[in-house]
């Protein structure tokens, strides 16, 4: 079994000569330096000690200040101060700096100054003991998130993402996620930080559409206090929380103009000010960027910044939705009954031949996250009945009740309707030459003026009308962008518009 290994730090070598002794007597192995800088080159090289022995006065870099330069290069390190008197101030800035414990040099004749010291380093191998265990656990559970991550990663796209993910994550570069809601672009943020050498540093989220501009500028950056009614005391910002580590800006595109600006200023200088401060901070912090909103078009509405975005978009990765990654729902359907299954201690239950074919041709619109909800609801109820009643309420499966032919994305291959007039805001609209999906098939046919047909054509109208509903919401009404996503021509989707009796809310 490995011996502990403890660094001693001090000037007087007759002192360090008799904590050599002392600690080989008791089984430890020794390092001695005879200045700070000494030590934090060492640590700085690698093989860091379980334990630092560190005296408070020392000619050149003191102790304090070589404490604060050891947290910083290795933040886990355990560092015992020895001095010979108690100093209150010093102690309180020690223990603000990190320190782990603060001992007396042991010169009584009792030799209970000793067992302080014993049991001060007992007590520093214990907490490097667990650290080290938490770091292998945490270790562990990002290796199964990864794994998880690239065994969900069967398509060709997801391979793609996977290996940029590779290459970028031990660069400093920005990165710009992009894709639909609950495609787990999270996960990839994760996976960029896991894989990077600050994996073992802070990884601090925050969601941009959770708070109002202003309090998203507080969580941002902090406060002092008193710098807005009800800032009762001064607040550290994730900014700061995250020096060293990676800062996840989730829904980027929801970020306010004036704060867009601040942003762009601490990416190009790595520096800010708290809100009600004017005294700079400096940070070393990785920004990772997600949205699922269209970032361009909000720049020609002049809603987000060219620079903040080109700022942004150094690295891109476009993660596809779920219905584009069919192949990957029983992977990750099992995936889900087996997690859930264990955590909420239900049987594994395997899903019924029925559910399962649902699940391959329904359209996903909440993407990962719908169907890891609804795996979830399964496990805990052990019934499917509620997932299937969920997914009937879907205008694919409306669709398919109501014998209308479908194409792989779920929408009715429906014929063109006759031209209709343009509404008064809009141009001229000529004939359209497109469907909402360009035709394989035309609706399946019955008989002219039948029950049957009446109903293809209502639960087609209704199927089209909340598919373009869904994705103008989608593109906050940017009706050219919503063409590109549905496509059809700009002319076709203002004709749809207008028939289904759609209007702005």
């Amino acid at each position: 079994m490995k011996k502990p290994f403890v660094s001693i730090v001090d000037d007087d070598s007759g002192f360090a000569n008799y904590l050599r002794t002392f600690l080989s007597l008791r089984g430890y192995e020794t390092r001695s330096y005879s200045r700070g800088d000494e030590i934090v080159a060492s640590i700085k090289q690698g093989d860091p000690p379980d334990v630092v022995l560190l005296d408070v006065m020392m000619p050149g870099m003191n102790g304090l200040e070589t404490l604060r330069a050891l947290k910083t290069a290795k933040p886990d390190l355990q560092v015992i101060m020895l001095s010979g008197r108690e100093q209150a101030s010093t102690i309180v800035e020690a223990v603000r700096l990190g320190a782990a414990d603060y001992v007396v040099k042991p010169d009584d004749p009792e030799g209970l100054g000793e067992i302080a010291l014993d049991a001060a380093i007992k007590s520093a191998i214990e907490k490097t003991r667990l650290v080290s265990e938490i770091t292998e656990l945490r270790r562990q559970l990002s290796d199964d998130q990864d794994r998880a991550f690239l065994f969900w990663g069967d398509s060709p796209d997801m391979k793609t993402i996977a290996s940029v993910i590779e290459q970028v994550s031990d660069s400093d570069v920005t990165v710009l996620i992009r894709g639909e809601s609950g495609v787990g672009k999270e996960l990839v943020a994760r996976a960029i930080h896991q894989r990077s050498s600050r994996k073992d540093r802070p990884f601090v989220k925050v969601n941009c559409a959770a708070l109002p501009a202003e309090l998203l500028e507080s969580e941002l950056f902090g406060h002092e206090k008193g710098a807005f009614t009800g800032a009762a005391m001064t607040r550290i910002g994730k900014f700061e929380q995250a020096d060293s580590g990676t800062i996840f800006l989730d829904e980027i595109g929801e970020m306010k103009a004036a704060l867009q600006a601040k942003l762009l200023h601490v990416l190009q200088d790595a520096q800010f000010t708290k809100l009600g401060s004017n005294r700079p901070i400096n940070v070393d912090v990785r920004v990772v960027a997600a949205t699922n909103r269209d970032l361009e078009s909000m720049m020609l509405r002049g809603e987000f910044r060219e620079d903040l975005y080109y700022r942004l978009k150094v690295i891109e990765v476009t993660v596809p939705p779920l219905r584009e990654r069919r192949g990957e729902i029983s992977h990750l359907t099992q995936f889900f009954i087996d997690r859930y299954a264990r955590r909420y201690n239900r049987p594994v239950r395997q899903l019924s031949e029925g559910l399962q074919q649902r699940f391959l041709t329904y359209d996903w619109p909440g993407n990962i996250r719908e169907l890891e909800n609804m795996i979830k609801r399964i496990v805990i109820l052990q019934d499917e009945s509620l997932v299937i009643r969920e997914m009937e309420r879907n205008p694919r499966a409306q669709l398919a009740m109501a014998g209308v032919a479908t194409g792989v994305n779920g929408r009715p291959l429906a014929a063109a309707p006759p031209p209709i007039a343009a509404p008064d805001d809009l141009e001229e609209i000529e004939e359209p030459d497109d469907a909402i999906v360009q035709p394989e098939v035309a609706v399946a046919t019955a008989p002219a003026g039948s029950r049957l047909a009446d109903i293809a054509k209502s639960a087609a109208m209704k199927a089209e009308r909340s598919i373009i509903e869904d994705t103008l919401q989608q593109v906050h009404w940017n009706r050219r962008r919503a063409a590109e996503q549905l496509g059809v021509s700009y002319k076709t989707l203002l004709n749809k518009i207008k028939e289904c009796g759609i209007s702005r809310a």
